[in-house]
């Protein structure tokens, strides 16, 4: 009985203490610049905590509480198996604490955002990563909670045993799948964010998983990709290095345009109407082309990403147009006709006729 009463005395003891270096333990954490992270881990693993807590202190006090036998021993074997899985649940938990850290530090919305957009595609992965691990060790926990089970446990708690489970699957298509999505998060071969074409499609990588990678297409599709696509088939990516990117304008005009006098405009135009999406590098105007219909101008313009560069090109087609129009229609394409006047027949025909 006193053994009963010592241990209800200390973990009451052990709970005074936690609730009053809770509120000491928040205003330090305050003063040290962690308020977010206090604040994170206290929504994503606040309940798991407690919940853990109070079994480890159910199970402290009716240690001695219970005498030996079928009902005690169920109870026991009951509590430790919600232990096991809180514990998991916790492991797993942690990452959004993780995740959220992640956010303050790398800001995927900013514009220069190469970085980030490294540390969150890698950070999905390591999040998923983790799941499995969480579940894995809790379930081999688990059963070595179990005499007939306990070799199993122990099998996959070993490094060696999981390890060999891996390689042992890894010819199943789901695993493989997954081991791919762990080298698409060391090698990097897109990102998220990053600006792709895939399957002739232009799009955004809008979401990366252990098995397949979902493009955000233009026109508001998602496209659908295996991770093994990425690894094995050659695709483009327009961000792998920076979001800079150039943009063509063909035209198909008549020689008789003044080539100068086009790449003026396009100067101005650059500097004027597109201040917002040009970059200020990259402004030229070439002859790439002539044939025996004309000849074919190429604008070549910067931007600081695919949607500007976009947006970009079709204002300066649109407003070389309107230039050509208005200052040199003759030098829109046309396409030429030569007629020539057949001889008059000689005067003695036209004579007898």
């Amino acid at each position: 009985m006193e053994s009963w009463q010592a241990r209800w005395m200390a973990l009451g003891a052990v709970a005074l203490m936690g609730i009053l270096l809770f509120p000491v333990l928040r205003r330090w954490l305050r003063r040290q610049g962690g308020a977010m992270i206090f604040d994170s881990f206290r929504r994503h693993c606040g309940l798991s905590l407690l919940f853990l807590a109070g079994l480890l202190a159910l199970q402290y006090v009716l240690g001695f509480g219970l005498e030996s036998g079928s009902t005690a021993d169920a109870i026991a074997h009951f509590i430790a198996i919600l232990t096991i899985a809180t514990c998991g649940l916790l492991l797993y938990r942690l990452t959004f604490v993780l995740k959220d850290y992640l956010l303050t530090r790398f800001d995927i919305a900013a514009e220069d955002n190469l970085r980030a957009r490294q540390v969150h595609t890698q950070f999905r992965i390591f999040q998923r990563v983790v799941l499995v691990v969480a579940v894995l060790l809790a379930v081999s926990g688990i059963f070595m909670t179990f005499e007939r089970l306990e070799s199993l446990g122990k099998g996959l708690f070993a490094s060696a045993g999981i390890a060999g489970l891996i390689l042992g699957l890894s010819a199943q298509k789901t695993i493989g799948a997954f081991i791919a999505g762990i080298q698409l998060a060391i090698t990097q071969p897109i990102r998220l964010d990053d600006v792709v074409i895939v399957e002739g499609e232009w799009g955004r990588i809008e979401e990366i998983t252990l098995s397949y990678v979902v493009v955000r297409i233009w026109d508001l599709r998602r496209l659908v990709v295996p991770v093994s696509h990425f690894l094995e088939q050659p695709f483009q990516n327009w961000t792998r290095t920076s979001a800079e990117i150039l943009g063509t304008v063909f035209l198909t005009v008549d020689y008789t345009v003044p080539v100068e006098e086009v790449r003026k405009e396009l100067e101005a135009i650059c500097r004027g109407q597109a201040a917002g999406l040009w970059d200020g590098k990259t402004c030229g105007l070439q002859v790439t082309e002539a044939g025996d219909k004309g000849m074919i101008l190429r604008a070549l313009v910067s931007a600081q990403d695919a949607s500007k560069c976009w947006d970009l090109r079709c204002l300066v087609r649109e407003r070389l147009l309107e230039y050509l129009q208005r200052e040199h229609p003759e030098g829109l394409p046309q396409t030429r006709l030569l007629l020539r006047q057949e001889p008059e027949k000689d005067s003695k025909n036209s004579g007898k006729a």
